[in-house]
Order: C-alpha cells, then structure tokens, then sequence
C-alpha cells in the first residue's frame, strides 16, 4: 500500500462522528451561583500531543480543555468534573494535563479496569481522580462483566473514589440489585437515559428514586438533549428531572455533557442546558444543593 492511500486511510478514520459543539453559547437568562459545577463533562485532544487511540469506540471532534474552559466561562460555571471517554479509551493524558492545567479547578473520573495496577489508581487519585466510570451501552466497546466490575470496584475503595455507572433505560431495572450492593459510593449517569415515554413514575424513573432513597446513590440530571422527544427547551424532560430532584434534593447533580458526542440530533446551545436548571429547581436554595453543595461534597472539592 503506498504511503499516499494509508495517509487517505489515516485521515478517512479521524473523520468526527457527528458535529462539534456550538462553538460560543449564548449568555443562559439564569444566573448560576458562585462555585458552580459541571459535574459530567469529557475533553479530546489536542490530537497533536494526544492522539486518539486505534481501538476507540467512536471519532469525536477535537475539544481541548481550553475550548471546554471558554464554554464554562460563558456561561458562568467555575468548577468541572471531567469524566474519561471511550474516544480515548485508557489513555489518561488528556485528562491528567487538564487536572494538572486547572490547578483545583477540576476532578476526574477515570476507566478502571481489575487488571489496572494498583500503582496506577494511586497515581490516579494523587492528580485529581475521584471516582471510575462503568459502561453498559452497548454502542461503546470496554463493556465489563458484573464480576469485573466488582473486582474493579475493590481496587478503586481505598482511595475513596465513587463508581460511576452509564446505562440505558430498561438496564437500570436490570441492574438495580447490582448497583444496590456496590460498596462506594455511586452515581447514575444522564438519568439512566430512560425513554420520557414512560413518564415520571415509570419503572425505571421507580428504579431510580428506590436507589436514591438508600442514601449511597446519586444521580446526574443531565443530558435532556439525548431524552427529549420535543427538542428544546425540553420541556418534555422537565416532569421527569424536576421529580428527581424533588425526590432526593441532597443526592442530585448537574452537567452539561459536553462536548456532546454521539447525538443523533441538533447539537445543544449550552446555554440552553444551563437554562434547562431553572426549569427544574426554581427554587434557589436546592439549586445551590445541585451545583454547589452535593459536587463539593460527592467529589471532594477542596
């Protein structure tokens, strides 16, 4: 093969999955509280200094913690949890040089796996790192066996990390006896990314409010883009995370889930998604809970 073709090949594979994020959002009409946090956010690249792995799930685009860092300066958040992606698999640098560049600014979530070296999940936690994220979609490749996750979960304990769990719909009944019994902390991603069909009270919004009440689960009120049949403002999405938040003010959290990657449909203005807030925690009081409070205490900002 000439080096011309492997070159075309090179440049066919990099070819982003789906747009970039909206590049300036506009000025959210809600005014976020000093100490804000985006507790689910993810960064990639720069391609230069990071390159994306061969094995990944997916192509994003290119989104760097300095593009992350405008995007919350626009739109008033001041503090980020940047959750590891499948887009760079487990290749940690990314995220380490972003922790290390925002000195305070930021905690991570890493991918953990049984075999990752105990050394490893130390140096981890020494830069920054808070918690691991565990994936059971099945468009994202690094899927886990119940039992691997549980052998994971025993090397992250230690060190006080929280388990992270992405799931969709239906999974969450499935899983729910599993995440009862995980033994740190945990956290539902995206609101299980459930079908609003089912409504607020359906089984796996159920689901999700009897994990709540056992007081070790919290749950992240993002991703309405991904749930709304109507599109923004997503007020089809508001019955379902209002509830939740009325349900377990202490135990939910906020992110914007930039930079968006793998949504089939128009990409989000994040300031529509700050504005989403608003809509459901009116109150002020439980929205310093939602964005200042809980990721204080769930990820241990200083």
């Amino acid at each position: 093969m000439s080096s011309t073709a492997t070159a075309t090949e090179h440049a066919a594979s990099l070819k982003p999955e789906g747009p970039p994020p909206v590049a300036h959002p506009r000025k959210p009409a809600l005014a976020l509280p000093a100490g804000a946090c985006d507790s689910h956010c993810h960064i990639y690249g720069p391609f230069d200094r990071f390159p994306l792995p061969v094995d990944r799930s997916f192509t994003p685009n290119e989104a760097p913690e300095t593009a992350l860092r405008r995007m919350h300066e626009a739109v008033g958040i001041s503090r980020a949890v940047i959750v590891q992606s499948q887009g760079h698999g487990f290749d940690h640098r990314p995220l380490l040089d972003a922790l290390a560049s925002g000195q305070g600014r930021y905690r991570g979530v890493a991918l953990v796996r049984p075999d990752t070296p105990p050394e490893e999940i130390a140096r981890l936690a020494k830069a920054g790192i808070c918690g691991s994220r565990f994936n059971f979609m099945a468009h994202l490749t690094g899927r886990l066996s119940p039992e691997a996750i549980t052998a994971a979960i025993r090397l992250i304990r230690p060190h006080g990390w929280h388990t992270e769990i992405h799931v969709s719909g239906r999974q969450l009944v499935e899983e729910e006896s599993f995440i009862r019994n995980i033994e740190t902390p945990v956290v539902i991603d995206h609101m299980a990314r459930l079908d609003i069909a089912e409504g607020p009270d359906g089984p796996v919004a159920s689901a999700l409010k009897r994990l709540l009440d056992t007081g070790r689960v919290w749950v992240k009120l993002s991703g309405p883009e991904r749930l709304s049949k109507a599109g923004k403002p997503f007020s089809d999405v508001v019955p379902l995370a209002s509830g939740l938040a009325r349900h377990a003010p202490e135990r939910v959290l906020w992110g914007s889930d930039w930079p968006h990657v793998n949504l089939h449909g128009p990409m989000p203005d994040d300031g529509d998604l700050v504005d989403f807030i608003g809509a459901i925690v009116p109150d002020e009081a439980n929205r310093r809970l939602l964005l200042v409070d809980n990721p204080t205490r769930f990820f241990g900002f200083a």
